[in-house]
């Protein structure tokens, strides 16, 4: 079978930590992971203010708190996903099943595509209503840097989806490279029956029983 699967050779080598770390994907989904923790601890922090007095604070980004929410939530998500991926990154090299491979592969693909898209809602939508807040109310700094890290995980996640594409169609490409279907392949030379004679003419061969057997009907007498 193939000697390596889905960008990673085949299990039974040993886990190269330095070589890890060093791995593009490794550091984009440190940065990721970082960018994450800045958006949803800072709008947890300091994203929601109240300044008239009510029993509720309200989100510093127009007063929109479902835009505070939004961002909260996809920046947990896209935390918890850079531990999961990072742990499947450091383990995937001990996987021998390329089935697994490649459904690892797929999932990081489908799942940095829609945060690079949903990355992309956050920063617009909050860019958008920052205009129309006033910063004088509200700490202007927190919401600048909330929008400056979700422009940055639009990036990462946008190079995250591009090596797990190139790693996907890497694995295609080494399985058809590998593998051939002999009823498809008509290239390949007849192989002949493992049974057959290597040696001796090709032709019929007689029975070597034939000439010791009798004509067919003849009566033969016994001898007493």
């Amino acid at each position: 079978m193939q000697n390596s699967a889905y960008g990673a050779s085949l299990a039974g080598g040993a886990f190269d930590l330095a070589n890890f770390l060093k791995q593009p994907q490794t550091i984009l989904r440190f940065l990721s992971w970082i960018f994450s923790i800045v958006v949803f601890a800072t709008i947890t922090a300091e994203g929601y203010t109240n300044t008239q007095g009510k029993d509720q604070n309200q989100c510093m980004f127009h007063k929109a708190d479902s835009a505070c929410s939004y961002g909260v939530g996809v920046g947990v998500l896209a935390f918890l996903a850079c531990v999961l991926f990072l742990m499947l990154d450091a383990y995937f090299p001990n996987i021998s099943n390329a089935k697994e491979r490649k459904y690892i592969v797929l999932s990081d693909l489908a799942f940095s595509a829609a945060w690079t898209f949903l990355w992309f809602i956050c920063f617009c939508v909050l860019t958008n209503l920052w205009t129309k807040t006033d910063s004088n109310i509200v700490v202007a700094d927190a919401a600048r840097g909330v929008i400056a890290f979700s422009f940055f995980s639009i990036i990462t996640w946008s190079l995250l989806t591009y090596f797990a594409l190139a790693r996907y169609r890497q694995g295609v490409n080494e399985f058809e490279q590998d593998y051939r279907d002999p009823a498809n392949d008509h290239n390949a030379p007849y192989q002949s029956s493992p049974y057959s004679s290597t040696s001796g003419p090709s032709g019929y061969q007689q029975s070597p029983f034939s000439n010791t057997q009798e004509t067919p009907g003849a009566y033969q007498p016994p001898s007493y």
